[in-house]
C-alpha cells in the first residue's frame, strides 16, 4: 500500500475498489457524471482540496476528461494532480461489452499500470502500513451516529469542521479520514464539546 494525503478522485465505485487494494487515501467518486448534479459531492471534493489537494484519475476516455475538466471549475487547478491512465483497448470482466471508445477503464487495470501511472504523475511513496482510521464506532463514541439526536449533531459537527452539512454518512466518514487522523478527529470533538458548553 501507498499513502497518499490528497483526496483521490475517481469516477465509480468499481473504480474506488481497485484503488483501495493498491493505495491507502481517502477516495470520492463522481459517480460518473452525476457530479454534475450533486451539489454537496462538489463541495466535500472542494473543501478536500482545499486542505490537501486532489488527485483526478479518470478513465482516458471523452467522459473522463470531461468530468476531469468539470472538477477544475470548483477546485484551485493549482491544488490539483492529474494522473492520466494509458488508453489499453479492452472491456471489464463484468462488463457485456466495452465502453464507447473500447478503452479498459480504471477499475479493469492491473496494479502495475496504476502504479506508474501515479509515479509519471509524481505520486512517489514508499509502502507503508495501512493506517488507523476513523470507523463508525468512533462516531458512535462521539455522540454522531446511533443516537436518537445523532444526524442533527452530525450536521453541526460537519459546520464546526467546515464540512458541507448534506453528506451522507459514508461521504461523512470519508471526508473525516482526509481532513483529520483518529486522534486528531478526538480532539476537534472535544473542541466542538467546549464550545457548545460555552453556547
Amino acid at each position: 500500500m501507498i499513502r497518499i494525503d490528497s483526496v483521490v478522485i475517481v469516477e465509480g465505485k468499481y473504480d474506488k475498489i481497485t484503488l483501495e487494494n493498491i493505495i491507502d487515501a481517502t477516495i470520492v467518486t463522481t459517480d460518473g457524471f452525476g457530479i454534475y448534479r450533486n451539489r454537496n459531492k462538489r463541495e466535500l471534493i472542494r473543501v478536500l482540496c482545499e486542505k490537501n489537494g486532489a488527485v483526478i484519475i479518470t478513465d482516458s476516455d471523452s467522459a473522463g476528461m470531461q468530468i476531469r475538466s468539470f472538477i477544475k471549475s470548483f477546485c484551485d487547478s493549482e491544488r490539483i494532480v492529474n494522473v492520466y491512465l494509458p488508453q489499453i483497448v479492452g472491456k471489464e470482466k463484468r462488463k457485456a461489452t466495452p465502453s464507447k471508445q473500447g478503452f479498459l477503464g480504471l477499475e479493469g487495470m492491473d496494479a502495475d499500470v496504476i502504479l506508474s501511472a501515479l509515479e509519471k504523475s509524481g505520486i512517489t511513496a514508499k509502502s507503508v502500513q495501512k493506517t488507523d482510521k476513523i470507523t463508525k464506532t468512533d462516531l458512535y463514541r462521539a455522540g454522531l451516529s446511533g443516537k436518537t439526536d445523532s444526524s442533527l449533531e452530525r450536521a453541526r459537527f460537519m459546520k464546526f469542521v467546515g464540512l458541507p452539512t448534506g453528506l451522507s454518512s459514508n461521504a461523512f466518514l470519508d471526508a473525516l479520514n482526509s481532513l483529520f487522523t483518529v486522534e486528531t478527529f478526538n480532539l476537534e470533538v472535544e473542541k466542538w464539546r467546549l464550545q457548545q458548553a460555552k453556547n
